[in-house]
């Protein structure tokens, strides 16, 4: 019970890491734990890990009492292993997954970060992982450390030195010892006291409900609250009997003083009771989920009255009897099942790189002959596959546990540098965060010549230039040296000096303006050519029926429906301004041999006595590959293009 355990639940993935609660025997005689989950760095998203570290750097900057260590960058990475993510998630599993112990504990300031490096299986934390709202908190409040937060604490007096500070301002005097009523005088103002309250609840309606009989009522009347107000009075009144029992039983009737127990309604007290088995005393929690129209100094306030209750002692009771019936622990057999990562070596030896091989391991040759991703070790008794299948990435014997363990890498890989290098704001840092390539999980990426292992490209996007801009390109030649920057395409390019040239030669131009050349030609002329050149409609051929054949099918050429548009398609022999008559004709002959029909995008069956040309189905010939896939395509309407345009030159040219 209370164990930091490691569980199981993939051959392949690290170890989960909880904490049992509960040990709870089947029907069928198995063991299952009920424990609370930890999440590590690589469970949670890298927008909240980025505002944990940046939060965790503000804290460490401002703080005056931090420890100061000097840190390698492995030791770094490995630090961000130990780290997980407590929650308040509950889940059950087989008491069977468990692989081991561990240690978890709450980060200590003022203990030094090496020693969690130096600890086997040692894990801290200290924020708190919702995984329901993706958000992360505290664990505990914060320590205010420094002059703002702690008190100013005078020199010593030297004896018979008189303290010259006004006691007013430092403190409030609430009870005189030395007052000139004896202490049976004060009983007995008490007694009057718990008697106004037991009356003051007689005539109050919501009391005489809760406390339906004269016992409870005197009982609820003599709690604290009614003596202290008591007190407070005959303190105010400077101890006069007769005027602090005035106060006590005003015009408007008795006084009525209620604590927290007596304010808080029955379905209130049950929901704190659900609460405070769910959260423990996690008091924020419990406003936020099941009290929020409660105060957190009235839930503080009434735990620690719910404390001296006799359903408090009775939940203690029954509680304590569970516990004994449960069970306390259980015997975890040593786990000797063979891991399905394991990789086979060459006839019970360890796998060596570049070791001898017969004809049945050059296949393998890629695989065996790859060392350690982590350590790069070159030879281990035992080999683990790591990663993608297609990356055909393994990890040493020593690698591989500690990979299970603390879910990841001994040594820390390009892309973890650049991560620590992205922190700096410097040039160097922007060009690597451009470069780099996030690998899935802390896998590296490897090209293998495999088209599924390469690398998609990323979304594609369009830049549409202003009139401006392409003012900019020709009035500031010498400042922006286009062909220089080509070839060094992630150096920066100042735009402050291109913007302030441009201000300052943009004068100039207003008596000889530059005229900026097309690209393309108006759509007027597009519009001309298509009337002056139609799209010529293909003729239908009619097969020769046959005697054995049963029916002569029809076989139609595709035909252009497209309109006279800008937009719309033509033929290939249009492309280049050339009407090429001999070209339609050469396109528009077909053969009597048989085909293969397409209707539809779906192949028909030929008659008997066709012949079959490939065995390789036309669909599948047509397949592009995903590689040779063109690139987004993008269309801008401009002035001339727009539809009003358009409109407007059919109506002209009918």
């Amino acid at each position: 019970m209370r164990d930091y355990v490691y569980f199981e639940n993939s051959s392949s993935n690290p170890y989960l890491i909880r904490r049992i609660e509960e040990l709870n025997k089947t029907a069928n005689g198995n063991v299952e734990a009920k424990v609370v989950c930890f999440y590590r760095r690589r469970d949670i998203s890298n927008s909240l890990i980025m505002l944990a570290d940046k939060h965790a750097k503000e804290v460490e900057e401002e703080s005056e009492t931090t420890i100061e260590v000097d840190l390698t960058d492995k030791q770094k990475h490995q630090l961000k292993h130990r780290e997980l993510f407590l929650s308040r998630q509950y889940e059950s599993l087989p008491a069977t997954h468990i692989r081991g112990k561990c240690s978890v504990a709450l980060l200590n300031e003022t203990e030094s970060v090496l020693s969690y490096l130096e600890k086997e299986d040692a894990f801290f934390y200290s924020l708190v992982y919702d995984p329901s709202l993706k958000t992360l908190l505290a664990d505990k409040g914060e320590i205010r450390v420094g002059p703002r937060y702690q008190a100013d604490v005078p020199d010593m007096l030297v004896e018979g030195e008189l303290d010259d500070r006004e006691q007013a301002k430092l403190e409030v005097k609430v009870w005189d010892p030395d007052s000139p009523l004896t202490d049976r005088q004060i009983d007995q103002f008490l007694v009057v006291a718990r008697a106004v309250g037991t009356f003051a609840r007689a005539l109050d309606c919501s009391s005489s409900v809760r406390q339906p009989s004269l016992h409870m009522s005197a009982a609820a009347a003599s709690r604290d609250i009614t003596l202290f107000h008591a007190m407070d009075t005959l303190h105010k009144h400077n101890y006069d009997l007769s005027s602090a029992i005035s106060v006590l039983v005003p015009l408007g009737g008795p006084v009525l003083c209620r604590d927290e127990m007596e304010e808080w309604s029955a379905s209130e007290a049950s929901l704190f009771e659900e609460a405070l088995e769910k959260y423990g005393k996690d008091f924020n929690d419990i406003r936020q989920d099941f009290l929020p129209w409660k105060s957190l100094t009235s839930i503080i306030e009434y735990y620690y009255m719910w404390k001296t209750t006799d359903r408090y002692v009775q939940q203690k009771r029954l509680k304590a009897a569970e516990a004994e019936s449960k069970l306390k622990q259980v015997y975890i057999p040593t786990y000797n099942k063979p891991n399905p990562n394991q990789i086979s070596s060459n006839n019970g030896k360890p796998a060596a790189v570049n070791g001898a091989m017969g004809a049945s391991y050059q296949a393998q040759a890629t695989v065996i002959g790859r060392a350690c991703e982590s350590c790069y070790t070159p030879q281990s008794h035992q080999w683990y596959s790591w990663g993608p299948p297609n990356m055909q990435c393994r990890l040493c014997a020593s690698c591989w546990i500690y990979w299970k363990k603390y879910g990841g890498l001994k040594m820390p890989t390009q892309t973890d540098e650049d991560k620590l290098s992205s922190s700096q704001p410097t040039e160097e840092s922007h060009v690597r965060t451009h470069l780099s390539r996030q690998a899935t999980q802390g896998t590296p990426v490897r090209n293998t010549g495999s088209p599924k292992s390469a690398v998609k490209t990323r979304q594609a996007f369009f830049l549409h230039t202003t009139c401006w801009t392409k003012l900019a390109r020709q009035v500031c030649k010498n400042t922006l040296r286009l062909r220089q920057a080509a070839r060094r395409p992630f150096v920066p390019i100042n735009c402050a000096a291109i913007k302030a040239e441009y201000a300052d030669r943009h004068c100039e131009l207003a008596g000889n303006p530059l005229k900026i050349k097309s690209t393309r030609k108006p759509l007027s002329c597009i519009i001309g050519y298509l009337e002056i050149h139609p799209a010529v409609k293909p003729n239908v051929i009619r097969s020769t029926p046959s005697l054995q054949s049963p029916s002569a099918k029809r076989l139609l050429a595709p035909s252009n429906h497209s309109s006279l548009s800008i937009l719309g398609k033509r033929n290939y022999s249009h492309h280049n301004g050339l009407d090429e008559s001999s070209s339609h004709t050469t396109r528009t002959i077909m053969h009597a041999a048989p085909h293969i029909h397409m209707t539809n995008g779906k192949a028909l069956q030929a008659s008997a006595s066709a012949i079959k040309t490939s065995t390789i189905p036309v669909i599948k010939r047509q397949r592009q590959n995903w590689l040779d896939a063109s690139d987004d395509g993008f269309f801008i309407a401009t002035e001339e293009t727009s539809a009003e345009a358009v409109r407007n030159l059919l109506t002209k040219n009918p």
